[in-house]
């Protein structure tokens, strides 16, 4: 790795989160020792990290490669909810084997992702309001397909994905979703359609007049975030050897909570998947020190919000500056 590749990861914006990674699990570390209720500092409480991370970490791939674009999913939670439902019933209820079943799920995933992008780019409908109606429909035929229960999956490749570990600390779909996030990180940093995707978000009209299709990029990604999604469902299901109507609900906001906090400018155009990791590490290590202190259910629900709304008013005075200097900038080559 050059010099240059070091600098881009080691940045101003990402070495303030490390530094604010590293306060929030002193502050728990020693929270946790003074009042007795838990120890943060242990690898069982390192392995209970790794092992909520493995989901959100999916969705947070889907949903940053989206929001650099400048659009958003809603829809991940819910697509992700029904692809674990009907992995389970197309393994165990119909009989097909894993392979086609996982290959058969991830193109579900990717056939709601076109139906986001036909709302978004054909019928110019907003993304959170285009992905929140697919959720919605994913969610219904979640509760169609289960009938409002569970169904059992039982194939041991699947089951050890969702729940096998190396060297019986550090789970694999875990290994699976570092290794997407080098995969998604060099792809957006190092490839023409990474840069795309960048000059799209930041600029819709400069991409078009550089003969780029900004339709084609979006589609990519939303379809792209539908088989991610789809990839979430299956290993919580393989996780817990069962699809449930309750899944994976939710977690897209921690994906995009965990985007937002580690830079990545909700109006498109910034970021990349080096602060979006970042930023979901910050995210549960900050959830885990709440359980590990003791604070009542109720409660970490509330300060989850509060973060989102820091999250969001970083990102909101992050872009005003952005603003105020890229406007001071065309002053001073004006005059």
């Amino acid at each position: 790795m050059d010099k240059h590749a070091i600098g881009r990861i080691l940045n101003k914006k990402n070495i303030t989160l490390i530094l604010l990674l590293a306060v929030i699990i002193a502050f728990f570390g020693i929270a946790a020792e003074a009042t007795g209720l838990g120890v943060f500092f242990s690898l069982n409480n390192l392995r209970n990290i790794l092992n909520s991370m493995v989901i959100v970490a999916l969705l947070t791939i889907g949903a940053g490669c989206l929001i650099i674009s400048g659009n958003i999913d809603l829809s991940a939670g819910y697509v992700g909810t029904f692809c674990g439902i009907f992995i389970a019933h197309a393994f165990t209820n119909i009989g097909l084997p894993w392979p086609l079943a996982l290959v058969s799920t991830l193109v579900v995933g990717m056939l709601f992702g076109l139906l986001n992008a036909f709302l978004v780019n054909e019928l110019r409908f907003q993304s959170f309001i285009a992905t929140l109606a697919t959720g919605y429909i994913a969610e219904g035929l979640a509760y169609s397909l289960s009938r409002s229960g569970t169904i059992a999956l039982s194939s041991p490749f699947l089951n050890e994905l969702g729940s096998g570990r190396i060297g019986s600390f550090l789970p694999k779909a875990m290994v699976l979703a570092f290794a997407l996030f080098i995969l998604y990180g060099v792809l957006l940093s190092t490839t023409k359609f990474g840069r795309s995707v960048y000059l799209v978000g930041g600029n819709p009209t400069a991409a078009r007049l550089t003969g780029l299709n900004p339709k084609k990029i979006h589609a990519v990604l939303f379809i792209n975030s539908g088989a991610i999604s789809a990839l979430a469902g299956v290993v919580l299901t393989a996780r817990m050897h069962s699809g449930s109507p309750f899944a994976v609900l939710g977690a897209e906001f921690d994906a995009i909570t965990g985007v937002v906090l580690g830079g990545v400018a909700f109006a498109g155009g910034s970021g990349g998947m080096v602060g979006a990791f970042i930023g979901l590490l910050l995210l549960t290590c900050f959830k885990n020190g709440l359980q590990v202190v003791g604070l009542q259910a109720n409660w970490q629900v509330v300060a989850r919000g509060a973060v989102l709304i820091v999250a969001l008013s970083i990102d909101f005075f992050r872009e005003r500056a952005r603003q105020k200097s890229t406007a001071h900038i065309k002053d001073t080559a004006a005059n």
